[in-house]
């Protein structure tokens, strides 16, 4: 069921302040709401909770979930590019560590926001875990991942990402679990998935939860682990209480005039709700939007420093360097924008999309985005954008049509979007925990500073 804004009596309204005509405007959203969404227990989401901010989950032991996911830095960590396994520290705040300093990853950690909603069906900026029939279990992840069970498509991105080198397992030399990545050991009796399962197992507070939970008589597997993750973060970063919400519920002030101008614009003239469309803004595609390249890449391109999203997982030409539309729910709290925090103001990253070739020639590096200092040489971060080949591969790609817009035009759509914040995510629903059963420092405390 959809809504117009006819349904709520205020044309005449829009039409006063000059904002569109009843032909103009495209259908609005259901309430997000009304999405279909998993019911957890308790008992799960908690266990979940103190494994998302437990570092016991990383090669390591130094990293974990919720340092690069902060329920109060928008579920992610508040800068252009993280610093991986092997960092101290969180957010703009996270230096390197000298007995093994990390790398800075090629892409900004992704909003948590309502993945778990069953509409949610691609995850990661590229797709790389994927809903598909054909594949096994339903799932499609990368070729060197095998699936031991059942799970759920945000329980499989748990996996993935618990396995990622620079994210949470550590290089060859560091620890066992990442020895055994390295050498393609990943799922299996003596893969890595099992030996961070018996980690867990070998906490006396974790393996009596988990008996609670799936039975005294029922062996831990990882997927168990996975799959209370993402009870927790479908749970913790469940967005649906906005005042776009309440609007479309029929609280016809809920929106102010400038946020209705803002809507007006979003869903008519500025053309955003092409992409940006169904209940949580976001057709679930990959689009190509000429987005400056900044961090250290993929390994695509000539140099190795580009990154070609979607393109690298499908292996299309016609998919290079398109990237999955993001969610805007709580996009006012998600800074910076973009697969690699190109852009630090969501002003700015508005203007590039009304303009994306202009934002390409005339972006102006990295004070555009935000890197705060690690104290390391990082000047090959802009050594894509001082390739001209590969700018122009970038802009040849791009499939975002031209609609420049005003200065005015983009204030008053900042202000639809801030519209678009549940408030409750300014912090989270639960939040940090104290402790967590392993006793190690907690990610999000100052302890782990």
């Amino acid at each position: 069921m959809t809504y117009r804004v006819a349904v709520f009596g205020i044309w005449s309204l829009l039409a006063s302040l000059s904002l569109a005509t009843f032909s103009e405007a495209s259908d609005l959203p259901d309430p997000a709401d009304r999405a279909e969404f998993p019911t957890p227990g308790a008992t799960s989401v908690l266990l979940g909770r103190d494994l998302f901010f437990d570092p016991i989950l990383s090669g390591n032991r130094n990293i974990a979930c919720g340092t690069c996911h902060q329920p109060d830095m928008g579920s992610g960590d508040g800068v252009s590019l993280s610093l991986g396994e092997g960092g101290r520290g969180l957010g703009p705040a996270r230096r390197r560590a000298t007995e093994n300093p990390p790398r800075r990853l090629p892409r900004n950690a992704p909003p948590l926001f309502n993945l778990g909603a069953a509409e949610f069906t691609a995850f990661n900026h590229d797709g790389r875990v994927t809903s598909r029939k054909t594949e096994r279990y339903g799932i499609a992840l990368p070729k060197e991942l095998l699936l031991e069970r059942p799970v759920s498509l945000l329980a499989a991105q748990a996996l993935v990402t618990m396995v990622s080198a620079d994210e949470m397992a550590g290089h060859p030399g560091e620890n066992i679990i990442a020895d055994a990545v390295a050498q393609g050991r990943i799922a299996g009796y003596d893969g890595a998935w099992q030996k961070i399962t018996e980690r867990v197992w070998d906490i006396p507070a974790y393996r009596r939860r988990f008996e609670w939970l799936i039975g005294p008589d029922e062996p831990l597997h990882i997927t168990h682990i996975a799959a209370v993750l993402a009870d927790f973060v479908s749970y913790e970063f469940r967005a649906t209480d906005s005042p776009f919400d309440a609007f479309l519920s029929g609280r016809d002030e809920a929106l102010s005039n400038d946020q209705l101008r803002g809507m007006a614009l979003f869903y008519g003239k500025a053309g955003c709700a092409m992409c940006h469309s169904g209940t949580f803004q976001t057709d679930h595609d990959f689009h190509a939007i000429a987005l400056p390249q900044i961090g250290p890449g993929k390994g695509h391109g000539a140099h190795g420093n580009s990154d070609i999203g979607r393109g690298a997982i499908t292996g299309r030409a016609e998919d290079a360097y398109k990237f999955r539309t993001p969610s805007l729910r709580n996009v006012a709290l998600t800074a910076p924008y973009g697969h690699n925090g190109a852009y630090r103001d969501l002003g700015a990253m508005i203007r590039h999309h009304g303009d994306p070739g202009a934002g390409l020639a005339q972006y102006p590096g990295l004070t555009a985005a935000f890197l705060p200092d690690i104290g390391a040489d990082e000047t090959t971060l802009e050594a894509a954008m001082q390739d001209d080949a590969e700018v122009l591969n970038i802009y040849a790609a791009a499939t975002l049509p031209g609609n420049p817009l005003t200065d005015m035009e983009i204030t008053n759509l900042i202000g639809f979007l801030d519209a678009l914040t549940d408030p409750v995510s300014r912090e989270g629903r639960l939040g940090v925990p104290d402790t967590v059963p392993s006793g190690l420092p907690v990610a999000g405390l100052p302890d782990d500073n």
